[in-house]
């Protein structure tokens, strides 16, 4: 006797809850265009106070006024996982204390010019959760 695999699909989940799941993690991907090209850089992300503080290997200059965040755990063998999309308006954290602070507390890839730490202001999240279903 032979099971029949289970299938898999996307299903949408409350604002509340793809914050709760972003909130677990602390990696994930800035989506952004420069000269009418989408750019995707790494990030590792907090999520403080209501706000996303994100640094990525970007520079500021490349930074939009509105910026899309995109974090994802996709679990191959269990074929679960979860991905969720934050988008609203960015702005480059300019203060010495508080960059200092995050630098501190976010790991990242690069120091120097490209080292940028921006706070995203959400204004639109979107979650999804992968769930098998039985056939």
């Amino acid at each position: 006797m032979s099971t029949v695999p289970a299938t898999q699909r996307m299903v949408e989940v409350s604002g509340a809850e793809a914050l709760w799941l972003l909130e677990g993690s602390s990696l994930g991907q800035l989506v952004y265009m420069q000269r009418d090209l989408t750019v995707i850089r790494p990030a590792r992300h907090v999520w403080e106070y209501g706000l996303l503080v994100v640094r990525t290997p970007a520079p500021v200059a490349a930074v939009p006024v509105t910026a899309t965040y995109h974090a994802e755990e996709i679990r191959a063998v269990p074929g679960t996982g979860w991905t969720v999309t934050v988008a609203g308006p960015a702005e480059v954290i300019t203060n010495l204390d508080e960059a200092a602070h995050y630098r501190r507390t976010l790991s990242g890839w690069t120091h120097g010019p490209h080292d940028t730490l921006l706070r995203l202001h959400p204004k639109t999240v979107t979650g999804f959760r992968l769930v098998r279903t039985e056939a």
